[in-house]
């Protein structure tokens, strides 16, 4: 039987590149080439067997990036595991519910955090708890470094799961997208075909790896072109400008290109070397788009992407990129505008954006029922957000159907921290609303209504912080005597994101 598993792609690539650079620190210490690269997956791939992982497990993993995360998750697709990455700023209370409902088989924590993760995963049976740090430090490199440095990668069909990510939901409770093997695979190939990557591209990586922007899209299609990555623990707008005339690709969020924007080092001839900037993850502004332009001669290609199917459109390499719009269907997908029954719209009507590949994930994780609530009878995946299509069929996505905030490039959605408000004392009720913020595209605003003695906004940030991630927090809280609402009760969030779109104006 052929091996499908992805990592078994990636190899036959770094077999042809062994002496080539494949990570290079920012910070000038030692590089890794991809014949050190494929040794050390080894030894992570040995550890992880000696710690009792099997294919088909769960390795649950919440720690800081490093060159020894992307060993681990390469070797986790080695073995045939599913690699679940969890955000760095969750919480031990939502931590909590991810081991619960993925019971993975080990869990990878970083050192500060492995006593209260273990105690997390002593409730819910989780075999071992193993440590790994930001400086590539801990128990599990401690075993790795002491394994054999050849291992040979498991056979896994291309329907076998290898990731499984979780996306909350508007109802608080978070989902786990179950992503395979030609999930993965087929979009990283489409992605490295149509955006041109060729042998001599460098990329500068400053994205997260617990996110498929950074994980997926940026890793996986270098590791396919065996480029050499300039590798950034996080975005530092004056590291990435000292990186850029040694690279040619740089992948991130707006957030990087409004900070990049204001660096006066940030100019024309930094960018001569360059031939890509990707922006996704959030929309990027029109007047960003434009801006960048003239500093740079560079018109930024955005794309639009999902957890749950990594890549779905893009604009074009070669062709016009439209500031606003997210581009064509990828080659092998289908899109289409539809009505909330399901029924296609013609072009440049509204509605909401359908699609259909095999980059779209098989379903959430053990709820087949929410599975099949999202996906049509014809096999078409219901994305929740608003579209419209031109007759040539390039996508704008002109908003979101469930009231999701996009802040930095993460997603935040406002019934996980309204439940949390609304549960404390002095607390009536609360809507929490994305509004307009020059640096991260949207900042997270709550408006409450006070019951009795209510609390502080001081105090309401304070307790959320203790049991949600810090993005997901409010920057500012507002108070008023009743929430606006039409006739039916519903609350117009529509209303107050207008009341308040000027609160983090500058």
């Amino acid at each position: 039987m052929a091996n499908e598993n992805l990592y078994h792609l990636f190899e036959t690539r770094f077999s042809k590149a062994r002496q080539k650079i494949a990570l290079r620190p920012a910070d000038s210490s030692t590089p890794v080439t991809y014949a050190e690269l494929e040794a050390n997956v080894s030894r992570y791939a040995n550890a992880l067997e000696k710690l009792g992982v099997e294919p088909g497990d769960r390795v649950s993993v919440q720690i800081e990036k490093s060159i020894a995360n992307v060993y681990l998750y390469l070797a986790v697709l080695k073995v045939g595991a599913v690699y679940q990455p969890l955000n760095t700023a969750y919480t031990p209370a939502e931590v909590d519910y991810f081991i619960s409902d993925a019971r993975p088989k080990i869990i990878v924590s970083d050192p500060k955090q492995a006593l209260e993760i273990d105690n997390i995963a002593k409730a819910y049976g989780v075999l071992s708890v193993t440590t790994l740090d930001a400086k590539g430090e801990g128990a599990l490199a401690e075993l790795a470094a002491a394994q054999p440095a050849q291992h040979e990668t498991v056979v896994r069909k291309s329907d076998d799961l290898a990731g499984l990510l979780y996306t909350s939901g508007t109802t608080g409770r978070s989902k786990g997208a179950m992503l395979s093997h030609h999930n993965l695979s087929s979009n990283a190939l489409t992605l490295h075909e149509l955006w041109q990557f060729a042998p001599n591209d460098v990329l500068v990586h400053a994205l997260p790896i617990f996110h498929v922007h950074g994980l997926y899209v940026a890793l996986n299609t270098a590791f396919l072109n065996t480029s050499e990555i300039i590798w950034m623990s996080k975005f530092d707008a004056n590291a990435v400008v000292d990186a850029l005339p040694q690279a040619s690709v740089l992948m991130g969020v707006p957030t990087f290109y409004t900070r990049l924007l204001s660096e006066p080092a940030f100019t024309k001839d930094a960018c001569a070397n360059m031939r890509l900037f990707i922006s996704g993850s959030a929309p990027l502004l029109a007047e960003t788009h434009t801006e960048f332009e003239a500093r740079t001669g560079h018109r930024i290609l955005e794309r639009y992407g999902m957890t749950e199917s990594g890549m779905i459109t893009s604009n074009p390499y070669d062709g016009e990129r439209i500031a606003g719009t997210v581009g064509f269907a990828l080659p092998g997908v289908d899109v289409r505008v539809a009505t909330d029954s399901g029924e296609s719209l013609p072009a440049g009507e509204v509605g909401v954006l359908e699609a259909k590949g095999p980059n779209i994930f098989s379903g959430y994780w053990q709820m087949p029922e929410k599975t099949a609530e999202e996906f049509r009878k014809d096999g078409y995946f219901i994305t929740g957000d608003i579209a419209r299509m031109d007759a040539d069929g390039r996508v704008t996505i002109v908003g979101r159907a469930k009231d999701m905030i996009i802040s930095g490039g993460f997603n935040v959605y406002p019934k996980e921290i309204e439940s949390e408000i609304d549960d404390m004392a002095g607390i009536g009720e609360s809507a929490v609303i994305g509004v307009p913020h020059h640096d991260f595209g949207e900042g997270v605003v709550a408006v409450v209504t006070p019951n009795g003695d209510a609390p502080t906004e001081a105090d309401i940030i304070s307790a959320l912080s203790t049991h949600l991630a810090k993005f997901k927090v409010p920057k500012r809280v507002y108070f008023v005597e009743a929430l606006p609402r039409n006739t039916m009760g519903k609350v117009q969030k529509v209303e107050l994101r207008e009341t308040y779109k000027d609160t983090f104006a500058r």
